[in-house]
């Protein structure tokens, strides 16, 4: 039988991932409100940025509501691979490069491709907690280099 292959086959290291957790906080409580940050266009966001925009909102919710009063989950994952070809600078390095020649590049970050109004973080909350969950997720959103909008998905009737 003949192996199909993909194309993280052909990439010699692939870098892990910087996110630790994808859900935080209370796991198995009900809460009634479910806030959602969404992208507004597409776009990729880095490992990098989605774990800055993790510790940024867990860490705000965790000190106005308590470990157990949210439910934080990140929604996309880092699936695509991001490739570099780095050029050598300075003295004769024309000589030693073959330009764009046989330009794979070097793997060296891993990327969630995501499309216009995805979801990427949902924080579930309760009422009193509405306020601080929406800032939350502002503070998640400057992380991201495309701009994003906060949606109430569940319990929009208790917050008006």
């Amino acid at each position: 039988m003949v192996r199909a292959y993909t194309r993280k086959d052909y990439i010699r290291k692939i870098p892990g991932s910087r996110i630790v957790q994808y859900d935080m906080g209370n796991l198995s409580g009900e809460f009634p409100l479910k806030v959602t940050l969404e992208v507004k266009e597409p776009a990729q966001l880095s490992h990098n940025a989605l774990e800055a925009a993790r510790i940024a909102s867990n860490r705000y919710m965790q000190r106005k509501s308590g470990r157990m009063g949210y439910h934080l989950k990140i929604r996309v994952y880092p699936h695509h691979i991001v490739r570099e070809n780095p050029m050598a600078t300075g003295a004769g390095a024309d000589r030693v490069q073959d330009g764009m020649r046989k330009a794979f590049g070097k793997a060296v970050s891993s990327v969630a491709v995501v499309k216009a109004d995805q979801k990427v973080l949902t924080i579930r909350t309760n009422k009193k907690n509405f306020k601080d969950a929406k800032e939350a997720l502002k503070r998640a959103a400057m992380k991201f280099p495309v701009t994003c909008r906060i949606v109430v998905d569940e319990g929009a009737e208790l917050v008006k």
